[in-house]
């Protein structure tokens, strides 16, 4: 019964074989066939170097027998096998020398654990690290190359970053100018339109004045003086307003949006007149930082882009909506300026380029594409707002959120 539960120990150990003195396989579990790909039948009576792996050196069995056999010493290390099949495999080994009552050695026995993935683990381990240190002194070299390639781009990059910042310099000017000219064209426009009845009444009463000097009409040549003389003045303060508001060298104080607003309305009111369009103001009271003219020109911008839209699409009831209101946005107060008509919109496809300088739906004599941009650059630059268009129900929406 002892030696049925000692063989049964043996069996179920990891990796078991015992040989004589002369390394002769006397025995050996179901693992060791297991691992080795051999049966029983074809280990046993074997000399057990029949899985011995050929790049193990005769030294490392030389210093084996020796531990083993003549010091009769247990002997232990991680030995390199080779299977039936030609795999690899490594085992933890200890080899302890079976003595009889003489104290010779009559067999030994070997107990091996399967090591074979911990090997290759760190076997990969050390090509990863010594691939690491490769790569590692690779890079340096790259690094160092590098660094002197961007000195070496850094002695021309500051030069080549001025003179871009130079060209784009000279195209803020040209955009400046060219909407500074093309808002003289709009002063113009609008001259035109305040002096084009004016001048009518004017021509009457000239010719009125005319008849009555020829009756020598003192009382009447009196009056039509005076008519032709009031309306002179009012052409004149028409220059002196149209040229207050376009003076470039105004400073920024608080000024009322209101005020601002009914400005623009007022500059453009033959043009409104003149095409029948309704204005819906809704107004709150609010003072923000800047040069009221130049929102002014925004809200000029926005009604003669709708005058154009509304006769272009043949809208019949015209109407802008005028909104401004006091708003919070992630807890910081802004006055929010909403202008809306009802011309239809524009197209989606585009809606987010109407700001891109030289973008214009309009035909090549009718627009110059800055009207908006320009527009843009006030309420960011000059009023460190914001501004985006979107299309609301049957018509073009801007919202503008200035700082308060």
């Amino acid at each position: 019964m002892q030696k049925n539960t000692y063989q049964e120990a043996i069996e179920n150990s990891n990796i078991v074989s015992k040989t004589d003195i002369d390394g002769i396989i006397t025995f050996v579990n179901d693992e060791f066939c297991k691992i080795s790909g051999y049966s029983k039948e074809e280990l046993l009576g074997k000399n057990h170097n029949i899985v011995r792996h050929p790049d193990i050196p005769c030294e490392h069995f030389k210093n084996l027998w020796d531990i083993i056999k003549n010091k009769k010493q247990t002997y232990k290390s991680t030995v390199k096998n080779l299977t039936k099949d030609g795999r690899s495999v490594y085992l933890n080994t200890t080899i302890t020398p079976i003595l009889d009552e003489n104290g010779q050695i009559k067999e030994f026995i070997a107990i091996r654990y399967d090591v074979t993935k911990e090997v290759e683990l760190k076997k990969d381990l050390e090509k990863k690290d010594k691939e690491l240190k490769l790569l590692n002194k690779t890079l340096e070299m790259r690094v160092q190359e590098q660094t002197k390639q961007l000195k070496e781009l850094n002695q021309t990059l500051e030069q080549r970053v001025k003179t871009e910042i130079e060209k784009n310099k000279q195209k803020q000017k040209i955009l400046f100018w060219q909407s500074r000219m093309a808002s003289l064209g709009q002063m113009l426009a609008n001259i035109a339109h305040q002096w084009r009845q004016p001048l009518t009444e004017l021509n009457l009463a000239l010719f009125n004045l005319k008849k009555s000097a020829k009756k020598t009409d003192i009382e009447e040549i009196e009056k039509y003086y005076k008519e032709s003389a009031e309306i002179i003045k009012n052409m004149s303060q028409t220059i002196d307003d149209f040229s207050n508001f376009f003076n470039p060298n105004k400073e920024k104080e608080k000024f009322n949006l209101k005020e601002a607003i009914d400005e623009s309305l007022n500059i453009t009111k033959k043009l409104i007149q003149k095409e029948n369009i309704t204005v819906k103001k809704e107004y709150e009271e609010l003072e923000v930082f800047g040069v009221s003219n130049e929102l002014s020109q925004v809200i000029i911008n926005f009604l003669q882009n709708s005058a154009h839209a509304f006769k272009t699409k043949d809208i019949k009831n015209k109407v802008i909506f005028i909104n401004i209101k006091k708003v919070k946005i992630e807890n910081l107060s802004y006055a929010q300026v909403i202008y809306k008509d009802n011309a239809l919109g524009v197209n989606e496809n585009i809606l987010d380029k109407i700001f891109e300088p030289y973008f214009t739906t309009k035909h090549q004599s009718n627009g110059t594409g800055l009207g908006l941009f320009m527009s843009k650059m006030i309420i960011e630059k000059s009023l460190n707002g914001t501004i985006f268009a979107q299309n609301n129900l049957n018509g073009l929406e801007f919202i503008i959120n200035i700082p308060l």
